[in-house]
This record gives structure tokens, sequence and C-alpha cells, in this order.
């Protein structure tokens, strides 16, 4: 007999929706940032992750088309197992993540004393693919 395989992202992801930073009126994400790691900017308001931003979660969808700057919202998986490409430092397993380049994350940095508000580290890693993505557990 042998052991199935388990699909861990299929597991109670959580989504919630968020509106989308703008500059100069025109949506900062894309539907071409679909499936990338986004961070919270301010009240309820999205962006692409940042080299050591804090991850908030992964992009699901967007409402409406490109050209609808202004009016579209973003559906973002905050909660469950999700996949996300990485870049130097690729985590390890157990650890957690903060963002890298180019819409990834990475391996969060040793904090010797958590800032006021706690430590930006997100997640846990339970699987490393090399160094091309991984699997976190959002919690």
């Amino acid at each position: 007999m042998t052991i199935r395989e388990q699909n861990l992202e299929s597991i109670a992801p959580m989504l919630a929706t968020f509106k989308i930073k703008q500059t100069a009126g025109v949506d900062d994400l894309k539907d071409t940032n679909i499936d990338q790691p986004v961070t919270l900017l301010s009240s309820n308001e999205i962006a692409l992750i940042g080299d050591g931003d804090q991850l908030l979660g992964k992009l699901i969808s967007l409402t409406l088309t490109d050209n609808d700057d202004g009016e579209r919202l973003a559906t973002v998986q905050i909660g469950g197992v999700c996949r996300l490409a990485v870049s130097t430092t690729a985590p390890t397993v157990g650890n957690r993540v903060v963002g890298g380049t180019g819409g990834t994350v990475k391996q969060a940095p040793a904090v010797a004393s958590d800032p006021a508000g706690g430590n930006i580290a997100r997640g846990t890693v339970v699987e490393v693919n090399g160094t091309s993505d991984c699997l976190i557990l959002l919690n």
C-alpha cells in the first residue's frame, strides 16, 4: 500500500479583500502579479511585497481588468497553506519569511530584540523546493 500524496495548498485557505495601492492614479497590482506575495501598506491597502517587508499573504485574484484602475479589488490568501517563489536567502523548513526581491519571499533575518509592534517575520515554512519556491503555513 502506498502513501497518498498530500495537497496541503487545498487545506482551508482564508481569503480577504483589499484595496490596491496606486501610483499617479494607476493600480500598482496587475493580473501578472497573481500568485505573488503582497504586503499591507495602510488601512486595507496592499501592494507587491518588497525586500524585507512583512508578508500579508498571496494574491489570489483581482476584480475587473487591468484597464479599470481605481475600481479593482484584490483577493488575498491570508491563512492556510500557500506556495510562493523564493529568492536569496532561501528559507529552510521550520523558519519564517519576509519579502524578497521581485515578488518573492526569503528567510527572515535573526532579530536580537523585536521592534515595537513585534517581529515582522511570518509563516512557517513546511517545504522548500530547491531555490525556486516554498510551501508556507500562513500562521
